[in-house]
């Protein structure tokens, strides 16, 4: 019995081994094939990208790019909160949303041409009385307008007054026809009728209510028949011409709700509706007439009165809007920076429809709820639009380091240091062997090749000077170098301080 479990247990044992070896060769093989980098750059210009390893002309070793650091898919640049908030990045939701177009326009009041009357004479003769003096004068309905004198009116006068004297129903009702057809008003038939008296003039009277709208005739004046004497128009509905640009011209449709107001009238809307589209466009400022109709009850609304106008058009359909101020339009293309999360960022392409107002409808590229950029969003795609995965915004570059490094060779002469040193993260440095001019005031007359120090290096614009050095113990005389601990520990930093002084 003891010799079964004895053999279970080995069993039991190899097949924990091998499985454990087995997994550790599949995960040593995955992360191997994950950290195959994709390609070098060049630490000091992310747009130099090699196939293999490199060196920059400063023998410093180009940078290996995982597949890991771009973010699921190319174009993705990362930034830290740090540096988003220095940007000033503010980000938005792609919304769908029933919304209207609103185009914004002026136009100018005229009158309802619908409801204007011209007023003409059927014959020829003298104007004896017109009681209408000017334009714009308000007339009531059935008032007197003028009395004209021609010898055709009298002459129909006469007939009629024969017709009666007969026993004809027919010719009664011929010269009472052509009496009617002369414009004379039934009730001065009628009193023709009773006085049997003719009169040399005839009354006209007003047929509707309204303004003079255009004067054309002086009292005494001669008129020909179908001649325009003057036109009344009324004000309780009134016209708008407009215009509206030719690229808005084919969301209008007749019956769209307008929203009219007036400088000089704060507080106070008119609402209306596009009441005709005009069928030409104007070729020299390729804009279309609109025309909009309104009531106006009050009369307020005077011809030739400078209007802005709103016309809404559209269903008020859902379709999907972002702030128009978040899409970057570049002639070509017309792209969006979507906020992918963790500070990471792409820039993707959009087709773009209509505009309303502040807001611009997407039709494809994003969905509804993706989170966009709607500031900072040129910087954010100027980064992405160079595929730029080395991550130059990853943070603050600081202006100064500390590192260690192994002294190489020295030049007095020229103050020089050659030193083998450790990775400097801040500034995305690898272990290197450089060259670095020593700042005045630092001492390096007691340096020895092959002596570990601390140093710190601040960036001149294309020159990296040591400002500070910590020294550590210099290596024994005829010996390899070897490094010593570090004496700053336990120590005022100020007795192993060769900075420079000021």
């Amino acid at each position: 019995m003891s010799q079964k479990l004895l053999l279970s247990a080995l069993l039991l044992a190899l097949g924990a081994g091998g499985g454990y070896w087995v997994a550790k060769q599949t995960t040593d093989g995955a992360t191997a094939k994950k950290q195959t980098p994709i390609y070098w750059v060049n630490p000091m210009d992310p747009r130099d990208k090699r196939d293999a390893p490199a060196k920059d002309n400063m023998g410093m070793d180009f940078i290996p790019v995982y597949e890991e650091k771009q973010g699921g898919s190319p174009g993705t640049v990362t930034i830290s909160p740090q540096i988003q908030q220095n940007l000033g990045v503010r980000l938005a939701k792609v919304e769908r949303l029933p919304i209207h177009q609103q185009i914004e326009t002026v136009g100018y009041v005229g009158y309802d041409e619908d409801r204007l009357e011209a007023i003409n004479t059927r014959m020829a003769g003298w104007i004896r009385t017109l009681a209408i003096k000017s334009e714009g004068q308000k007339v009531a309905k059935g008032t007197l307008l003028y009395e004209i004198y021609t010898p055709e009116l009298v002459n129909a006068q006469h007939e009629y007054l024969m017709a009666l004297n007969t026993s004809n129903p027919l010719l009664l009702r011929a010269a009472e026809g052509k009496l009617r057809s002369l414009q004379v008003p039934a009730d001065q038939i009628a009193a023709l009728k009773r006085s049997r008296q003719v009169r040399d003039t005839i009354a006209i009277y007003a047929p509707s209510s309204g303004y003079v709208s255009e004067l054309n005739v002086r009292e005494g004046q001669y008129v020909e028949p179908a001649a325009a004497l003057f036109n009344i128009s009324t004000l309780q509905q009134v016209w708008v011409s407009a215009e509206v640009f030719e690229r808005q011209a084919a969301q209008l449709k007749v019956g769209d709700p307008v929203t009219m107001t007036l400088d000089y009238a704060p507080g106070r809307r008119w609402e209306g509706r596009v009441d005709y589209l005009y069928p030409t466009l104007d070729a020299a400022t390729r804009t279309l007439k609109v025309r909009l109709r309104f009531a106006n009850p009050d009369e307020f609304l005077k011809p030739n009165m400078f209007a802005k106008v709103s016309i809404r058009t559209g269903n008020g359909e859902l379709q999907r809007v972002v702030p128009s101020e978040a899409v970057i339009r570049t002639g070509s293309q017309d792209r969006l920076v979507l906020a992918l999360g963790d500070g990471n960022f792409k820039s993707v392409a959009v087709t773009l429809g209509p505009q309303f107002g502040d807001k611009v409808a997407i039709k494809a590229g994003v969905e509804t709820g993706d989170s966009i950029v709607r500031s900072a969003q040129f910087l954010l795609d100027s980064e992405s639009a160079i595929d730029s995965d080395f991550q130059r915004m990853t943070a603050v570059r600081p202006a100064q380091v500390w590192t260690q490094g192994t002294v190489q060779s020295i030049d007095l002469a020229n103050r020089t240091l050659m030193v083998a040193h450790q990775p400097i993260p801040e500034w995305q440095w690898p272990a290197m062997e450089m060259e670095f001019t020593v700042a005045d005031g630092v001492d390096i007359a007691r340096l020895a090749q092959g002596q570990t120090l601390h140093l710190q290096v601040m960036q001149e614009g294309d020159e990296y000077l040591i400002t500070t050095i910590h020294q550590e113990k210099a290596p024994a005389s005829g010996h390899a170098p070897v490094q010593a601990k570090d004496e700053m520990e336990g120590m005022d930093p100020g007795q192993h301080d060769m900075g420079a002084k000021p």
